[in-house]
């Protein structure tokens, strides 16, 4: 699959000095992840479960 197309959007908790910039994108049935920085580099991506299991693990942290 031709990952190019598809919309990725920025992480809201992206530092605001551009240094830190995370990007994730919904694919198919997966979720794939990259830095905004470098976004011709390669990317990683998770299962939908594994990425819902991480981001509400996430989530349980901030609390």
């Amino acid at each position: 699959m031709d990952h190019r197309n598809v919309r990725w959007v920025k992480s809201s908790y992206s530092g605001g000095s551009g240094t830190e910039c995370v990007e994730t994108a919904r694919l198919a049935s997966r979720t794939a992840v990259r830095d905004s920085k470098r976004p011709g580099e390669p990317h990683i991506s998770f299962s939908a479960a594994t990425w819902a299991e991480f981001v509400h693990a996430l989530k349980d942290e901030a609390l």
